[in-house]
C-alpha cells in the first residue's frame, strides 16, 4: 500500500486553528503549540460569555425601567409589584425600550400600576 507523504488532515487542523486565531497577539496568533491553547480558550470564554450576556441585559433593562420610574415618584419594586397586580405582562426589554422611545405611553403603564398599587 503506498504511503501518504502530505499530512493533508495534519496540516487542514493546524490551518484550522490559525485561522482562528487570527488577530491574536504574538506567538498565540501564528505559533500552532500556543494557539492551540489560546482558541480553546476563547472558544470557551465566547460560550460562557453569550449566557452571560442574557443577564447583563436584563440588568441593564431594570436599570432604565427605575430611572424611567423614580421621577414618577415610585421605585422599581413598587413598579413591577403594581404592575403584576394590575395583570399586565410586559417585559422588562419591552418596558425598558418604551421608557426611551415612547414616554407617553410608558406614564400611561406607571399610571396603571400606581392605580393597581392604591387598590
Amino acid at each position: 500500500m503506498p504511503r501518504a507523504i502530505d499530512g493533508s488532515k495534519r496540516k487542514d487542523h493546524r490551518k484550522k486553528i490559525l485561522k482562528l486565531a487570527k488577530g491574536f497577539r504574538g506567538r498565540r496568533g501564528t505559533s500552532f503549540k500556543a494557539a492551540k491553547d489560546a482558541v480553546t480558550k476563547s472558544l470557551v470564554h465566547g460560550y460562557v460569555s453569550r449566557r452571560d450576556r442574557k443577564g447583563d441585559m436584563r440588568s441593564l433593562w431594570i436599570s432604565r425601567i427605575n430611572a424611567a420610574v423614580r421621577p414618577e415618584g415610585i421605585s422599581y419594586s413598587r413598579f413591577i409589584q403594581g404592575l403584576n397586580k394590575a395583570g399586565v405582562e410586559l417585559n422588562r426589554k419591552s418596558l425598558s425600550n418604551m421608557a426611551i422611545e415612547d414616554p407617553v405611553a410608558f406614564k400611561a403603564v406607571v399610571s396603571t400600576a400606581k392605580k393597581a398599587m392604591e387598590a
